[in-house]
């Protein structure tokens, strides 16, 4: 996806399909005020012009109040617009030496796309303006001042109607309201009128949905009003917007071919009501009996002297305009009910007879509601569709339904909604319980699922589903409130991680969450898996990868207070996780302290199948846009993926896995015997059999590790397998022939039965733009056959966290060091810069390791590590294979707290023992985050990279453990980091 792509998309994605942000783009903020020093006072003084300018847009919750600067005479008014924007001039009959048909003319002169109105002060100015229509060819209107501040919000709301109306109608689907006026007296108090009753009413409508964000957007979709003072002028009008002219408001008597005619107005309305009968419209007139003649052309008659023309106007806005409550009335007009929503009308509309379908149809009454409703889309969609056009009437009234269901649920997707029965099954929507932040990772969830919808993304790959899965997120407040209540602060300080958790446990949530929490059991009926969301997590500078637990739980006891009380046990766990000691410990090592971390919890339906009562998707894995370790033609920019079958933890936690890069996917990282030797044999699935259940265990308590050819047993490695040929010496695509299973998913990256590299390069691309930062995805795939037996493929988003990438360019110049000073030498290492301050290295002799042991190292090297802790000393670490590994044969399993003083860790391979180098597990992703040193060192030859072991171990004053050796230096040790071209060197 380009940027430029992305760019329109984020537009849409910000401001919402209908583009609103994108409508009344001319707003009045300027008005040069021309008047004599008597009127100014009276308008600033006795009429308080400014205050009530101001307290009207308020009221009326508009923005951008225009500020006014007032000039006593023409002249003044000529000098400064000389040299200052003004967006509105409005002008009084006097303004010195010039007439004020003259000054009209030379402004026009100077700026010809300004717009000036003249105010009239007095009532027989209007007598002036007869004699010299002639000369108003420089005026757009002109209005009577009646001491009410409305009638300036009127000038400026008409003015910029009449600048915004073609564009608007165009492009959003704005309608126009068209009133023909030549009462310069009537005009000046009906517009008012009018503009004040159109706002208040589309408010009403946008008051109780919407943020005030939207409610700002919603407003510049209320109807134009476009005024006119002729029937050439009002016709043209007529003509250049039919297509969303709202209604027509006509005077009686105007001008018509250059004089005054009397029927003007029922000329006017006769023609619009010929070709259009049912469109709404007014005759006004002060003359009684021409409501005859309205009532003879078929449309409202409003008595100009009328006490209630207020009242009038308001009721006709209300019943036809589609303001009010969409009213389902019977053919003698009688009401049968009434929808304010639309759920409402969702909900009504089945019950509805086809007569009463049919009257509103013809009247438009469904397309007129739904443009008030600001539904500009489906209103222009739904406007010219006719009963006839359908099989049967019970079409078309299905059609109607999900017109309105379809909707009201796009209005959802790609949002954030309150949970509640509906909204768990609605698609592309994530339900929320209770308020606060979403935390790291739930922000991160929220803007991928509002970033899929609104691009589409799917739609680029040819029957694919892409999405999130189901989630559901508890606001950090929710933590908050739970931690207060319990009284669980002072646990901050706890040494004990059991008594912590017990405390957690103990805790009561608040009702208003438990409720919530059944209600979304009641619903939702798969496994479920419980992950933390803390405020501090997947930041762009510390991503705190794995160091909160997840909890995978089956979700299938029949007795859902079990269900129940199994998620909330999971919730508080998430919460007391924030207190642990190796979470305080990281949290510290990262200059933060405890209290600036809250948690949000995220929980998300597992993807997933089951299989004798084995619950997985078909393959998870990790994708990276930034490649720490290249290989080949491979740039780091390519970058990699490590997937396997089943659940994500055989990648995140270091075991085997394939590793390809997305760009070039069927490019082999190994040789065929090394893939043999590294394929996976297990993979991990909830484990469905499990019933009484305890996740104080910890989070692999309601996991199982299976035979991958349990897997097979499934039939779900038809796409993901290959066999190793032991006589020919080859891997054979496919599991068509008896041999070892060997996972390297041929059939999905070397034959595209499923386009998994394009959509992991075009994720990762939308992410790193999105976020500004390379960044790393999680993601499971369901490869289920549809009725056809066809594979259709379900790639599930599960998170987007940022990565650390160095691109400084190193300030030290690595030629100059010579190889006999080096002690160590990669071209595959981590970080930048230099340390000379490290006197120590801790390390296993190669030809001592024995990777059945490897659980025992980690006890010993975690109390060296603790002694070094207390005497504040960082040392250097060295040991074969993955650090960090959850797979106890592929490396040395610590977790970070045990080895947390180490400023430098390296990874050898040994002879029989190459092990591809740590990247997208989470402990990698974090020691990486604190700028911690990783180096890799390759044992083939064909590799520069060396460790000088004979030296390492000639070092004087060795404490030798059982596994591990600790030599301590006279003279610190030199590290130099070359983060750009990822050489590092530890010399002697």
């Amino acid at each position: 996806m380009k940027f430029k792509e992305l760019r329109y998309y984020y537009e849409k994605f910000k401001y919402g399909e209908d583009n609103f942000h994108n409508l009344m783009q001319f707003r009045v903020k300027e008005i040069l005020l021309i008047s004599t020093f008597y009127d100014a006072y009276i308008f600033e003084h006795d009429s308080l012009l400014s205050e009530q300018i101001v307290g009207e847009y308020h009221q009326l919750n508009l923005t951008t109040v225009p500020r006014i600067t007032s000039v006593p005479t023409g002249e003044d008014a000529l000098e400064l617009l000389k040299n200052k924007h003004f967006d509105l001039v409005i002008t009084t009959m006097r303004t010195g030496e010039d007439n004020t048909f003259e000054l009209s003319r030379k402004i026009k002169h100077l700026q010809k796309n300004l717009p000036i109105i003249l105010m009239l002060t007095v009532k027989s100015d209007i007598a002036i303006i007869n004699r010299n229509r002639d000369r108003l060819a420089s005026i757009e209107n002109i209005f009577l001042w009646n001491g009410d501040s409305k009638l300036i919000l009127a000038m400026i709301k008409y003015i910029e109607d009449k600048k915004n109306a073609p564009y608007d109608t165009e492009n959003g689907h704005v309608k126009v309201i068209l009133l023909v006026e030549d009462s310069i007296n009537f005009i000046s108090i009906y517009l008012p009128l009018l503009y004040t009753e159109i706002m208040e009413q589309t408010q009403r409508l946008i008051s109780e949905e919407l943020n005030d964000n939207q409610k700002y957007n919603r407003m510049r979709t209320r109807p134009k009003v476009l005024v006119t003072s002729s029937y050439e002028d009002g016709m043209r009008l007529y003509r250049k917007y039919k297509e969303h002219i709202l209604c027509v408001m006509s005077d009686m008597e105007f001008y018509k071919q250059k004089k005054l005619n009397g029927e003007a107005g029922v000329k006017f309305l006769d023609v619009i009501k010929k070709e259009d009968p049912d469109m709404p419209c007014i005759l006004q007139s002060s003359v009684l009996n021409n409501r005859r003649k309205a009532e003879a052309l078929g449309v409202n008659f409003f008595h100009k002297q009328s006490q209630f023309l207020l009242k009038d106007l308001r009721h006709f806005i209300v019943e036809n305009l589609g303001f009010g409550d969409l009213v389902f009335r019977d053919e003698s007009g009688g009401e049968i009910t009434r929808a304010n929503s639309l759920a409402d009308f969702e909900r009504i509309l089945p019950e509805l007879t086809m007569d009463v379908i049919m009257h509103h149809t013809r009247q438009k009454d469904f397309s007129l509601w739904l443009s008030a409703h600001g539904e500009m889309q489906l209103a222009k969609h739904l406007r010219p569709v006719e009963a006839e056009d359908f099989i049967s009437y019970e079409e078309y009234k299905e059609f109607l339904i999900k017109q309105f269901r379809d909707l009201r649920r796009m209005r959802n997707r790609g949002k954030i909604v309150t949970l509640n029965r509906e909204s768990l099954h609605q698609d592309g929507v994530i339900t929320r319980i209770a308020s606060g932040s979403l935390g790291g990772k739930g922000r991160g969830l929220a803007f991928f699922n509002s970033f899929l919808v609104t691009t589409e993304f799917e739609l680029g790959f040819k029957d694919v589903v892409v999405k999130i899965p189901q989630t559901t997120i508890i606001g950090t407040n929710g933590f908050g409130d739970f931690v207060k209540k319990n009284n669980l602060f002072d646990l901050r300080n706890c040494e004990d991680d059991d008594e912590i958790k017990k405390k957690f446990i103990e805790g009561n949530l608040s009702h208003t969450i438990l409720e919530r929490l059944k209600i979304y059991l009641e619903e939702v009926k798969v496994p479920i898996a419980v992950r933390s969301s803390g405020l501090l997590e997947d930041s762009q500078s510390q991503p705190f990868a794995g160091v909160y637990q997840t909890y995978m739980l089956p979700n299938n006891s029949d007795d859902i207070e079990e269900r129940l009380e199994h998620l909330v046990s999971a919730v508080k766990l998430v919460y007391s996780s924030v207190f642990l000691n190796d979470t305080r410990r990281y949290i510290e090592n990262l200059n933060y302290i405890i209290e600036e971390e809250s948690m949000a919890v995220v929980i998300q339906e597992i993807v997933g199948h089951n299989y004798e009562n084995y619950y997985y998707p078909h393959f998870s894995g990790v994708a990276q846009s930034y490649n720490y370790y290249p290989i080949g033609n491979m740039v780091n920019q390519d970058g990699v993926a490590s997937i396997a079958v089943g659940l994500g933890q055989s990648v995140v936690e270091g075991e085997k896995n394939y590793r390809f890069c997305p760009e070039y996917p069927t490019v082999n990282y190994l040789a065929d015997q090394d893939i043999i030797k590294s394929t996976q044999t297990d993979f991990y699935a909830v484990d469905l059999n499990k019933k009484n259940i305890d996740i104080l265990k910890g989070e692999f308590e309601t996991l199982a590790k299976l035979s991958i050819y349990k897997a097979e047993k499934h039939r779900n490695l038809y796409h993901m397998a290959s066999v190793w040929d032991s006589d020919n010496h080859r891997i054979v695509d496919g599991i068509g022939i008896p041999g070892p299973r060997i996972i390297n998913f041929a059939n999905i990256l070397k034959y595209n039965v499923f386009p998994l590299s394009e959509i992991v390069k075009e994720v990762l691309t939308m992410a790193q733009i999105a976020l500004g930062i390379p960044v790393e995805i999680e993601f499971p795939v369901d490869l289920t056959k549809n009725e056809n037996e066809k594979i259709f493929p379900k790639f599930y988003l599960l998170q987007v966290r940022p990565m650390t990438v160095n691109f400084e360019d190193s300030l030290i110049d690595i030629d100059e060091i010579k190889e006999d000073e080096m002690l160590l030498y990669t071209e595959e290492g981590l970080g930048n810069g230099s340390l000379d301050d490290i006197y120590d290295i801790v390390f296993i002799d190669p030809e001592k390791f024995d990777k059945t042991q490897t659980q025992e190292m980690c006890i010993e090297i975690d109390k060296i590590n603790t002694e070094l802790k207390k005497k504040d000393r960082e040392y250097i670490l060295i040991g074969p294979g993955r650090w960090g590994t959850r797979d106890r044969f592929l490396g040395i399993p610590v977790i970070w707290s045990q080895i947390s003083k180490a400023k430098i860790i390296v990874e050898v391979g040994l002879e029989d023992y190459e092990i591809e180098p740590s990247q997208g597990t989470h402990f990698f992703h974090n020691v990486v985050a604190m700028n911690i040193g990783y180096f890799n060192v390759p044992y083939k030859k064909k590799k520069k990279s060396f460790i000088d072991w004979n030296h390492i171990k000639s070092i004087k004053g060795a404490t030798r453990h059982k596994y591990f050796t600790h030599i301590v230096n006279d003279e610190p040790f030199k590290v130099v980091m070359d983060g750009k071209n990822r050489v590092s060197i530890i010399c002697k």
